[in-house]
């Protein structure tokens, strides 16, 4: 997920004739790239917001306030705990826990959660197409463990994707296992066949470390690989700084949708990273574009 700004960008014409078809590994961002991210984010903490003002009386905008106070803290704007810690429902629901309290909010956000969480129309099967060719999938995103898991496995991804990279989760609250938070039973968490690898706590995109790491694990050079994703800040000047074969997914780009102003009043993001963001986003221009599809992919590997 990327703060929003209105960019522009210079495309180089793609010419296939001219293209290096010996692509074997295909690295790629997720949310807003396999998978509309924001949509998913968008329908359900609002289904969560709206039913919190309805039970509680409390006022929208004191509640955009307390909880983007908590994102903040907590480095996510997808933070299982919110509810629990959101200051004026705690005083509401004393002496239960404000979860319990509010359980028919939080099982409108799960509602909404499940049934807006899709891949992009054409993903599956040009990913499946890549697999039978023999290319490399691999994924890097910068959310957190538990709900990339969560999408990969809703998507039917697991198993597809040969290897995810991603940020490890955020720290629990004092005294809070993962027992205390988890309603099944262990075996159920977790990929089952894709190699889910965590990074250390504090990486961020763009770290072209993180790319140089992955060709190194899978023995492959730079120019052997392609990169997609969404943003160009995060994305697109990473893969370039590491030699990788750059493309913007245009498609993805969410920040000028009218909703986003409700993912700005509640982000994670401090006002130092959308001002770093500013800074990097305006020197970028995008080697090659995908304008509608992910399945636009296709054509920088030998299929």
């Amino acid at each position: 997920m990327a703060a929003g700004f209105n960019v522009s960008v210079s495309v180089h014409p793609i010419i296939l004739p001219l293209m290096d078809h010996g692509k074997r590994l295909l690295i790629t961002d997720l949310d807003n790239t396999l998978w509309d991210w924001f949509h998913a984010w968008y329908e359900s903490f609002s289904a969560l917001l709206n039913k919190l003002v309805e039970l509680s009386g409390v006022p929208r905008s004191q509640l955009e306030e307390e909880i983007r106070a908590i994102h903040q803290a907590r480095g996510t704007s997808e933070y299982s705990n919110l509810v629990n810690e959101i200051p004026s429902l705690a005083r509401l629901a004393a002496p239960e826990d404000a979860a319990r309290v509010y359980a028919d909010a939080i099982e409108a956000l799960r509602v909404a959660r499940r049934a807006s969480t899709k891949l992009y129309a054409d993903v599956f099967d040009t990913l499946s197409d890549l697999k039978t060719a023999g290319v490399r999938l691999v994924a890097y995103t910068e959310s957190g463990a538990y709900w990339t898991g969560w999408r990969i496995k809703r998507t039917g991804l697991d198993g597809m994707l040969d290897v995810l990279y991603s940020s490890q989760d955020h720290e629990r609250p004092d005294g809070v296992t993962l027992e205390d938070i988890r309603s099944r039973p262990s075996n159920y968490y977790g990929l089952k066949k894709t190699d889910h690898r965590k990074l250390e706590r504090g990486i961020l995109k763009p770290d072209a470390d993180v790319l140089r790491r992955i060709l190194a694990d899978e023995h492959l050079r730079a120019d052997q690989a392609v990169y997609v994703g969404d943003s160009l800040m995060k994305d697109v000047a990473m893969a370039q700084e590491a030699g990788v074969l750059d493309v913007h997914a245009k498609y993805g780009v969410a920040h000028e949708r009218t909703e986003y102003e409700l993912l700005r009043k509640v982000t994670h993001w401090t006002d130092a990273d959308v001002e770093r963001e500013k800074h990097i986003t305006r020197d970028v221009t995008a080697t090659f574009t995908l304008e509608a599809s992910f399945g636009e992919v296709r054509q920088f590997f030998d299929l």
